[in-house]
């Protein structure tokens, strides 16, 4: 690859990670609809329980939250994301859930999740944990934020794993890290034709 064209991937790479402005506007719309299918692909492998609060970590552009208030009406939806612009997107693509009380939304990172201890039921992160900053510290905050019996779910492509990690990119590794952490009863799952890889962790 030149030069020039690494740096253009790199720039695409860093407005993945934390989308900015104008450009990031449309990477969020984009990440949005090419990663639909996985997120109901996941969904449908571990049923919302009705009434559920769940917090959304690397909420984007909001699409994995509009499928969450859809299936879970009658609970509460959270959201965050480090990017301001992902923020921004997520909220106006959910307007209607926000100004109902349904669905908040607030910029923070994953590292120091801005929730009381045992607060959430479920945690579901699509494509992007492979972007946390500290892997082992986060999902240990994770645990911390969920109620007992809470599950926590992370969704990702096999090979966006591969590339942006440098630990934990086999589902083995991934499993121990979890167990690690305190989650019991902890499995995978996974769509050999489209690469895509479910986690499940009970705490």
């Amino acid at each position: 690859m030149t030069t020039s064209g690494q740096n253009i991937l790199n720039r695409l790479i860093e407005q993945a990670k934390s989308p900015r402005g104008f450009l990031g506007s449309i990477m969020l719309g984009i990440m949005n609809r090419a990663h639909e299918g996985m997120n109901r692909w996941a969904l449908e492998l571990n049923p919302v329980q009705a009434g559920s609060v769940i917090l959304d970590v690397g909420c984007g552009g909001g699409r994995a939250i509009q499928n969450l208030s859809r299936i879970n009406p009658k609970g509460k939806i959270c959201g965050i994301d480090y990017s301001h612009q992902a923020v921004t997107d997520s909220i106006r693509n959910n307007k209607e859930k926000v100004e109902q009380g349904i669905v908040e939304i607030r910029q923070a990172s994953v590292s120091e999740v801005p929730y009381s201890k045992e607060y959430f039921d479920l945690i579901t992160a699509f494509q992007t944990h492979y972007f946390w900053p500290d892997l082992e510290h986060d999902i240990s905050e994770l645990h911390r934020v969920l109620k007992p019996s809470g599950q926590l779910m992370i969704v990702s492509e096999q090979y966006k794993m591969n590339y942006h990690m440098k630990n934990y990119e086999s589902q083995h590794d991934m499993l121990h890290l979890l167990e690690r952490s305190g989650f019991r009863d902890v499995s995978v799952f996974e769509k050999e034709k489209r690469g895509w890889l479910c986690f499940l962790a009970i705490k």
